[in-house]
């Protein structure tokens, strides 16, 4: 095997010269990029330095190479991986390719290579371009008095720690009673029922109250039955609006309750007349407040068509389900971030009570920034 060290002013001219003198099959061992001092520490130049090899007899070494493949999706070992310094080559090889792959993004976006590769994650998170870009910006920033540019963790605990200062003006509280009925809304198949009875339960164990459930859902007789057997083993009153003289009867039987779970139906969002039947249903008065329940494994694009056909309900809070469905949590600090609402609750399960999460900026950013590894 033919092994040979490039030093080159960029990566694209590094991988010319590896071109040229090793050929297309030439394979990247390692890579390192460095600050070159020069007239006498007075002025500063940023050199990149590349190992590659050639293999001239890459068919009889197919064999090893499948092997070696395989011994690199096991778990690593514990304790001292210098041992293994075939895992360090490999982690550098992944780290150069996806380094090679930002290039085509370095021109937009002005970042160096290893904060580009941080901000490709968070456009993957499904976190909005321009919060993205405000995050980077602030990280580059902070690290400006830095001899040279840190390691990808720093970058990371630097981003990490811009998010938790990005949401410090978010809210995240969940019920506060400070209203007596509260209305779930959203689209179908978000899993409104289950997360109205998971509040109901937390309310009636952990804070004692006495709670009531009214349904206006009366377009799928399931929807209704499922209500009914939460109730029953809750042990909490129904009733069933059909219309707004049943929900304002409903009301008033539940008047020495604490509080009132309102359940509607879920419809198409994009449907206009879905808020003016609702609104033909449920009495808006001073007494109730809205809560809007999303799914996380919808589309950022979409959560965000959904937050604005609903705020003529005046969204009083948002609640998060399915967060253990999905990889990409860039959508609950856009909601946090762009919207008037309080983050309410995740959920992460069909359990009741139990899986329901009261979240805060620190969650919001572990979830996001912790997926990082497993990319």
């Amino acid at each position: 095997m033919k092994v040979k060290k490039y030093i080159a002013n960029t990566m694209p001219e590094a991988m010319n010269q590896i071109r040229k003198e090793l050929g297309p099959d030439a394979v990247i061992l390692n890579s390192r990029e460095w600050t070159e001092k020069r007239l006498l520490g007075l002025h500063k130049k940023k050199r990149i330095e590349v190992v590659a090899a050639l293999d001239p007899n890459p068919i009889e070494n197919e064999k090893n190479t499948q092997q070696f493949k395989q011994e690199m999706v096991q778990p690593l070992p514990e304790g001292n991986t210098s041992t293994r310094p075939d895992l360090t080559v490999m982690k550098e090889i992944k780290q150069l390719k996806k380094m090679l792959q930002q290039q085509a993004f370095q021109s937009n976006h002005k970042f160096e290579p290893e904060y580009e590769l941080v901000f490709q994650f968070l456009i993957d998170q499904e976190v909005d371009e321009a919060y993205a870009k405000q995050i980077l910006n602030s990280v580059v920033e902070s690290h400006k008095n830095m001899s040279e540019i840190p390691d990808e963790q720093s970058i990371l605990y630097s981003v990490q720690a811009e998010m938790k200062k990005m949401l410090s003006n978010s809210s995240f509280n969940g019920i506060t009673y400070d209203k007596r009925i509260v209305q779930f809304v959203g689209p179908t198949g978000v899993g409104k029922t289950t997360t109205l009875a998971k509040i109901a339960a937390h309310s009636m164990l952990k804070d004692g109250k006495k709670v009531a459930f009214i349904t206006a859902d009366t377009y799928r007789i399931a929807a209704i039955e499922q209500l009914k057997t939460y109730a029953r083993i809750l042990n909490v009153p129904l009733e069933v609006a059909y219309s707004i003289d049943d929900y304002k009867k409903a009301v008033r039987t539940f008047e020495a309750f604490d509080l009132i779970l309102v359940d509607t139906a879920g419809r198409n969002y994009r449907n206009e007349k879905y808020l003016d039947e609702l609104k033909k249903t449920i009495d808006f008065t001073d007494d109730l407040e809205t809560y809007l329940v999303l799914s996380l494994t919808a589309k950022a694009n979409d959560i965000k068509q959904i937050y604005d056909q609903f705020t003529p309900l005046s969204i009083k809070k948002v609640i998060f389900t399915k967060i253990d469905e999905t990889n990409q949590y860039g959508s609950i600090l856009n909601t946090a971030l762009q919207g008037n609402a309080d983050i309410a609750y995740l959920t992460d399960g069909q359990d009741v009570p139990d899986d329901l999460i009261e979240p805060s900026a620190k969650m919001i950013s572990d979830l996001i920034v912790g997926r990082y590894t497993n990319e």
